[in-house]
């Protein structure tokens, strides 16, 4: 195994480890954009499931947009998935037209992330899937906190692990020890394809800025994600509290 997606593994099987993240006969939904951050999570829980000592399964899940009204093209991550025995699904949607040609959303993101979640939240269950696993890293959480932050005036952040009671499913994040670098160099060291959104906000959404002040934070101090991990759990925030040393 490459050095860098073997770090990206073992952060993910820590994570999994101490948030309790995966059972026995779990049937996970890996939800795929098409982005580094997802297409890296398919491989490494891919791996993982050969050593971890847990027995689950995986399905990969891609929720085509369709901006523009056009179909993408994600012939190379169904060639990759493929060679490597892992099932992959990709459902075409109306989440782009309906957004940005029916309701011409001037905000639109929050309302896509919505629309997301809640399409993915459908064929996991169709799928028969008990847990959905999102790529979000650590790099995305301290980004989250911060847009809560100065947006709402809100001291919170996703959670690690989140049951929804309402879809009877739990949503899991096994990348949230890892730094958005691990991802690059892990993705950039194998070679993974990726397929690059076309979202017409892509680069400019609010997001982007808290991105870019959180890589000019790292700058002038080295240790600034440390130390925001370190207070997410030290004050178990939204859950990032350690719930096991397995």
């Amino acid at each position: 195994m490459s050095k860098y997606f073997q770090r990206l593994c073992g952060l993910s099987r820590k994570a999994i480890m101490q948030y309790n993240m995966l059972s026995d006969g779990d049937r996970v939904c890996i939800g795929v954009s098409g982005g580094k951050d997802s297409v890296a999570l398919v491989l490494a829980l891919s791996s993982l499931r050969r050593y971890i000592g847990i027995d689950f399964s995986i399905v990969a899940v891609t929720l085509d947009p369709r901006f523009f009204s056009k179909d993408t093209d994600y012939s190379s991550l169904q060639k990759m998935f493929s060679e490597n025995d892992i099932e992959y699904v990709v459902k075409r949607t109306e989440i782009g037209p309906i957004i940005f040609d029916e309701r011409k959303e001037s905000n639109p993101c929050s309302l896509c992330a919505r629309m997301r979640r809640g399409a993915l939240h459908d064929i996991a269950k169709e799928l028969n899937c008990n847990k959905i696993a999102l790529g979000h890293h650590l790099d995305d959480a301290i980004e989250t906190f911060y847009m809560n932050l100065w947006n709402e005036g809100r001291i919170g952040t996703f959670s690690p692990v989140t049951y929804l009671s309402r879809k009877d499913v739990t949503m899991i994040r096994p990348l949230v020890l890892a730094c958005e670098s691990d991802v690059i160099k892990a993705v950039n060291e194998l070679k993974i394809p990726i397929v690059k959104s076309i979202c017409p906000m892509d680069g400019v959404s609010n997001r982007q800025n808290m991105k870019n002040f959180v890589i000019e934070k790292c700058k002038n101090d080295p240790s600034f994600r440390a130390k925001s991990l370190n207070a997410f759990q030290k004050k178990d925030l939204d859950g990032w509290g350690i719930k096991s040393d397995k």
